[in-house]
Parts: C-alpha cells; structure tokens; sequence
C-alpha cells in the first residue's frame, strides 16, 4: 500500500478515536504509534515473522520523540507563563486590576461588562491560559455584574469570552506551543500577539457598548467615582504593568540589545509575581493551590505535546504534510480564498476538539500548505501570494490561527472556557454560557476579517525587533 493511503488511513482513525471520546494525547499517541508500526511493516513486505521487529523499531521511534522535542528550552516557557497568572491571582492583583478597571470604564454603557473585557486583557497579559483567566474573572466579575442588573446568561458570556484573550496576548502558552511546532522565533511571535490582542479587547468593547445603546436596561453604567477614587485604584494595579514591562524588555528591548531570552523573561516574572504575592500576604496552603494547578495545566499541556508529537513523527515518515501542500498548490482558486476556506475548517474542527490538540494535529499538515501557497518559506516580499516574505507569512498565520483557537474555546459543544465558567459558578448552566458568548461569535469573525484583510495589524510590532 502508498505511504500516503496509509497516512489517510491512520488519520482517519485517529478522528474516529477523538470522536469517540478519546483524549487527543492517547488517540494521536495510539495512532502515530500504529501508522509507524504499519509503515515499517509494510517496507517489510509484510511478513508475520519481521511484524515484532516492525513494533520494536516503532517503539523505539515513539520513545525518543517526546524527550527531545519536550526538552527544548522554549517549552519551559509554559510552566513559567502559567505559574505568573495564578500567583496573579493569589496576590490579590486580579481583583485590584478590575477595580481599576471599573473605576476608570465603567461609566461608558455596558461600562461594567467592558471593564470585565479590559481587566481580562489585563490578566492576560500576566497569564498564559485562557482557563486560568476565565476562571479567576468568573469569580471576580460575574457578582459585580449581576449586582447592577446584568442579565447572568451575558454575565457568563463576557468572562468565558473575556478570558480567551490570554491565547494572543502574551505571554501565550498557545503561541509558544506553535512556534515550536512550526520552528519559528518565539519572541517574535510574542510580540506579534500584542496589538491583535488590544485590537480583540477594543472589538468586544463596542459589541458591548453597542447593545448596551440599542437594548434598553442591557447594562446600565457605573457611575459615582471621584477622580480621586479613580487614581488610587491605579498603584495596586501597577503591579502587573511591570511584569509585563519586564517581560517585553527580555523579549525584545526597544532601546538596544535584549536583556535575555523569552525563557529568561517568564521566569524571572514569575519570581516578581512570587515576592508581591508573599509581600500582599500569601501563605503555604495559597502557594501550595497556586503550584498544585499549574502542574495540573502543565502536565495535560505536556501530555497532548507528547501525544501529538508522535503521531507528528508518523506524519513525516508518510510523507502527507508535502503531498497536502501540493494538492493544495495545486487548486485552481486564489490563495487568499483558499486561506480563508482553511480558517473555516478551523471554525468547524474546534467544535469537536480542544484548542492546544486541534493547533497541534493539523499544524503539521496545515502550515507547509500555507507557507506553499505564499510562496515558500524564504520567498520575499515582491514575490509572494500574501504581499509578505516567508517568516512575516509564518508570524501572521500564527496569530490567525491562534485567533481560530480563541474562538475555539467558546464553540459548542466543548468550548472549554464556557465549561469552566458554569464549573465556577454553580448558579449557572453550560447551556446558559454558551448561549451568553453568542454575541461574540460575530465580534471574532469581525476581527479575524479585519487581520486577514490588513496584516499590518500583526506584522508592525514583530517587523521593528
């Protein structure tokens, strides 16, 4: 049998596992491992008596993979991004940055549902998990909202959608998981994630604004706040702008050379977040919680790395990512429609699967086809399908696609941050988020419109390091 009908094969069973309810590290790990079982044999021509030897040679394949790639250096990016936003949220800085928030938005209307959006960009900006943030503003906003009258279904909505922010916004787990996969700059791409993910935050602000205008009683301002009360609401606060500032400065310092790597920068930030959180009061059993749930979003991250990276591995040896970007070179439509039809299929797979396993299962098939299509990945500027070179193509597909698993995280019937929203607050069903997160559904196609339409929204800030 054709190596490539063995990869269609092995691909198809893998959806069929993760239809089934599989986990995404178990189905892609259990898939790669039989597509190289199956490929090896079928070099054996085979026969029954090499099939052990078929198994042993995969099983060593499957073995090596995870360690090296789990090793690399940038991956310890994640844990540390992570650990910055639950000590966030330990120190007390969460709730102090959406009292600022509210003290200085809330009087526009829907002020305090545009406060939430703007405190969660915020936290964002200190924690790289969407989940995190969407379950600490959980906590956080949605009383608040509902104390001024806010209907509890769009309460909900404004927090789960609030919270996928954390996935462009950096530091961004998502954005280091495909700049590993991809083999792109992570500073880069970090830097490219910041003003898309403002643009985000400004987007939901006017969806926001804009019902609040047109539907009477939808979100009623918050007025009342002295100019006093207002700046004191900003020293508590200030906090995270400075890990943030520091964090930007190891990525890439505007005034010269950088200080050191992303690597460097995310630890040292979550050792800044570590003293202010011990100087506002933190104590063992706090510390304790904060580490015991960054292992546990660490380890479910890792455990899909490594699934997937082996399956990953089948993939190469199946030769489908290269036979994937031909036959999609191959078609007779623009690039730019065919980039589009690709974002869709995102839309559509991301309500069956989880943002981090969707990103990594179809990037390595995905991206070569892209990347293809611009032109390759060293074509320049003036001689490319997108107007962009090569690595400016890589930066701004990766911030779409990341922005595809933003919306991810909010689709029915899986969208994580909804289930995690209802898991915090017991007053509230899954169906009661997801039907509060609807509205967003047109501010995302709106903004992905807008970076798809004018790239420049991306590549500005990544263009200048």
């Amino acid at each position: 049998m054709d190596k490539i009908e063995i990869g269609l094969w092995v691909t198809s069973g893998m959806l069929v596992f993760v239809v089934l309810g599989m986990r995404v590290a178990f189905a892609a790990g259990l898939a790669g491992l039989i597509g190289l079982v199956w490929l090896r044999w079928d070099q054996f021509g085979y026969d029954p008596e090499r099939l052990w030897k078929a198994i042993e040679i995969s099983v060593k394949i499957a073995g090596q993979v995870p360690h090296s790639k789990v090793s690399s250096q940038a991956l310890s990016l994640i844990p540390t991004f992570i650990l910055i936003g639950y000590l966030a949220y330990y120190a007390g800085l969460t709730r102090a940055l959406f009292e600022a928030a509210k003290r200085w938005i809330a009087w526009v209307p829907g002020g305090l549902a545009v406060s939430t959006v703007f405190a969660t960009a915020g936290f964002a900006a200190v924690s790289g998990a969407s989940v995190a943030t969407a379950a600490v503003f959980a906590r956080i906003a949605i009383p608040e909202m509902l104390k001024v009258g806010y209907d509890k279904r769009f309460a909900a909505g404004v927090v789960a959608a609030g919270g996928t922010l954390a996935s462009l916004i950096p530091p961004s787990a998502i954005l280091v998981i495909y700049a590993i996969i991809v083999e792109q700059d992570v500073g880069r791409l970090l830097l490219a994630g910041f003003i898309p993910g403002l643009f985000s935050a400004i987007i939901y602000g006017l969806l926001i604004i804009g019902l609040a205008l047109t539907i009477p009683n939808f979100g009623p301002p918050v007025t009342g706040f002295t100019w006093k009360e207002r700046f004191m609401a900003l020293p508590p606060a200030l906090p995270i702008v400075a890990v943030v500032v520091i964090i930007i400065f190891f990525v890439y310092n505007p005034f010269g050379e950088a200080w050191g790597t992303p690597t460097e920068g995310g630890a040292i930030g979550a050792f800044i977040v570590f003293c202010m959180a011990i100087f506002r009061g933190m104590r063992v059993p706090q510390l304790k919680d904060a580490l015991i749930e960054t292992a546990k979003l660490t380890v479910m991250i890792f455990s899909i790395i490594w699934g997937v990276l082996i399956y990953v591995r089948f993939l190469g040896f199946a030769d489908l990512p290269t036979a994937f970007a031909d036959w999609i070179t191959a078609l007779e439509y623009s690039p730019l429609l065919i980039l589009i039809c690709i974002l869709l299929a995102y839309a559509v797979l991301g309500m069956f699967m989880d943002a981090i396993g969707m990103l990594l299962l179809t990037l390595p098939v995905v991206y070569p086809a892209v990347m293809a299509l611009n032109g390759g990945e060293f074509v320049s500027a003036a001689d490319s399908a997108f107007g962009m070179s090569g690595p400016m193509c890589a930066i701004w597909f990766g911030i779409l696609v990341v922005k595809m698993a933003e919306f991810c995280l909010i689709t029915p019937p899986i969208g994580l941050n909804c289930f995690v929203v209802a898991g915090v607050r017991p007053e509230l069903s899954v169906q009661d988020v997801f039907r509060g997160v609807t509205p967003f559904f047109v501010a995302d196609a709106v903004t992905i419109g807008l970076l798809v339409a004018f790239p420049w929204i991306v590549l500005w800030l990544p263009s200048l390091a």
